[in-house]
């Protein structure tokens, strides 16, 4: 093994998550499916055959547990999709005894992923949340609902936003309407597919008005690494996925964060996302108990809060406290391109972001196979099988 280090296992098919823990000179292993993008990392040491964490749960934890006996010391996992999150929390006492992690309650975890129960959580504990409302699948919307207009809809739980819901919003998280009967219409295709929906107040402003807290509470409660940031640029341009990111330095998002972490009462890893409205009020769009791409941009910003956690799961000294530098940025660059030119802004936009950002989503000049890879995912056909890749026993 090398160094005598644990090995990182990262779950998912995103290289940012694995880049910022390759940073820190950590070996790691990419929980994936065959031919993913993160296998081709300089960081990748090792691979375990990815499984749908949730319909296939037990494949999964098998595969896991059986990658856990090869190794040396146990591995630190790292998970980054509420997928990924739901099975390490409900799989907790299975891991526990091969892995290392950090992941709140069990019950907190269900609360602030499961969009329905976060709405009755944020009620509770008077977070700053928009207004909303739940529709079920056999119960359409009336003017009695008292919902205000336009409003934002999205469905329950990400992982029904399948082709049903592609059809309706595209590739965006989300879908404006204008009317009851607009709501009507989106219910009712939504309902022929028995999917629940939130209908959520529409916060007035781009979508460069979202900004995060992003932050490492250790087991005593202490705050162990913070940084905050904000969205630059989406695509699709509204309610769509970071294609450009940014270091800030908002001290009411920072102490606003700490704040509802505290009242939370989180431990482990966390991003809050907010919505700034024309007046400047931040409202609390969704909390989220994982890890994510922005910890890339944390890293290079002079935040790694990876490898914070890391550090006090295997015993070793923590990187020195720091301040994330304001200013850097992060890229996504063929996507971002996509939405420079839907957004109708010039070239030149897109290419001075891109060659300024110090973090970009696998394009990075130190990892240059990472490019390979990507360009194989896009022509190679879907390798089958159920199994670890012969490439699970790391090498020493």
């Amino acid at each position: 093994m090398t160094e005598n280090k644990a090995y990182a296992c990262i779950f998912g098919e995103g290289v940012d998550l694995l880049q910022a823990v390759g940073l820190a000179g950590i070996p790691c292993v990419s929980v994936s499916p065959p031919g993913a993008v993160p296998r081709f990392s300089r960081f990748c040491r090792a691979a375990v055959m990815w499984h749908d964490p949730l319909r296939e749960a037990e494949a999964l934890l098998k595969a896991l547990l059986e990658f856990a006996r090869t190794v040396d010391e146990p591995p630190v996992l790292f998970y980054q999709g509420d997928e990924d999150t739901l099975f390490v929390s409900r799989f907790r006492s299975e891991l526990a005894p091969h892995y290392r992690f950090v992941i709140p309650d069990a019950s907190l975890v269900e609360d602030l992923i499961d969009k329905d129960r976060f709405e009755a959580f944020a009620r509770r504990l008077s977070l700053p949340v928009p207004s909303s409302t739940t529709l079920r699948p056999d119960a359409p919307p009336s003017a009695e609902m008292g919902i205000t207009f336009p409003a934002l809809v999205k469905p329950i739980a990400r992982q029904l936003a399948t082709e049903s819901w592609r059809s309706l919003a595209g590739h965006a998280k989300a879908v404006q309407v204008a009317s009851l009967d607009e709501l009507t219409r989106v219910w009712r295709q939504a309902a022929s597919n028995d999917t629940s929906l939130l209908v959520q107040q529409l916060i007035a402003g781009d979508e460069n008005r979202i900004e995060s807290y992003h932050v490492y509470v250790d087991s005593r409660g202490d705050v162990a690494g913070e940084f905050t940031g904000r969205k630059v640029r989406t695509f699709p341009v509204r309610f769509g996925h970071s294609s450009a990111l940014e270091i800030s330095a908002e001290e009411d998002v920072r102490t606003l964060g700490a704040d509802l972490v505290k009242r939370i009462g989180l431990r482990g890893v966390a991003k809050l996302d907010f919505k700034r409205d024309p007046s400047g009020k931040l409202y609390l769009l969704e909390a989220n108990p994982r890890f994510s791409l922005w910890h890339h941009l944390g890293a290079v910003a002079g935040v790694n809060l990876p490898a914070l956690v890391y550090a006090d799961l295997t015993g070793r000294p923590r990187p020195t406290r720091a301040t994330a530098r304001p200013g850097v940025g992060w890229s996504k660059p063929l996507e971002d391109l996509r939405a420079v030119r839907a957004a109708g802004a010039p070239l030149r936009t897109w290419l001075s972001w891109t060659i300024g950002a110090r973090a970009r989503s696998g394009f990075a000049t130190d990892d240059p196979m990472l490019v390979v890879g990507w360009a194989l995912r896009k022509v190679r056909r879907r390798v089958g099988g159920r199994h670890v890749l012969p490439s699970a026993a790391p090498s020493r």
